[in-house]
């Protein structure tokens, strides 16, 4: 069974592609879909929402996780990450796709153990859970997305609960 852990973001969103076999997790994939900045909100969000269906036609997920909205100062923001996050989740339900939302203080603490830990000790856990060396030029969005794939993951198998 495969399942997809989504680092949301307008400009880079990341999508970690994990296997649930025998109570295990294991790495399959990750991608980042990049958007360009002088194409309009519309476009960018469409650009997001197909390859996000591109990625569920070809692994066809059971669950999928996506990271909550963080608190943020700046309105604008906010409301774009929302807007972003609103047409990740529609894509995801229209393929009836189970999905669950997780703080990255949540995500952080089920893969580091520490909810404030920093995007290195991030990358370096994910690295130890899935026994994978990923090279200095993986995106932090990717490592970001296979952690919320990894908190998803050990919430389903029961080795970490936060639902």
């Amino acid at each position: 069974m495969f399942i997809f852990g989504i680092d949301p973001g307008l400009n880079n969103t990341g999508v970690g592609i994990l296997k649930v076999s025998d109570n295990k997790l294991l790495y399959h994939n990750h991608a980042v879909i990049k958007t360009k900045s002088n194409n309009t909100l519309p476009q960018r969000l469409k650009k997001i929402c197909t390859d996000i269906q591109a990625l569920i036609d070809e692994y066809s997920p059971k669950y999928a996780a996506i990271e909550d909205i963080f608190y943020s100062v700046n309105i604008k923001s906010a409301i774009l990450l929302g807007q972003t996050r609103g047409a990740i989740i529609a894509t995801i339900l229209n393929n009836d796709i189970e999905i669950l939302e997780f703080t990255a203080l949540q995500i952080k603490k089920s893969v580091v153990g520490y909810g404030k830990a920093d995007k290195q000790q991030v990358k370096k856990l994910v690295e130890l859970h899935l026994a994978k060396t990923f090279d200095k030029k993986i995106p932090l969005d990717a490592t970001d997305a296979l952690a919320c794939g990894i908190c998803l993951g050990l919430n389903l198998t029961g080795k970490y609960n936060v639902i």
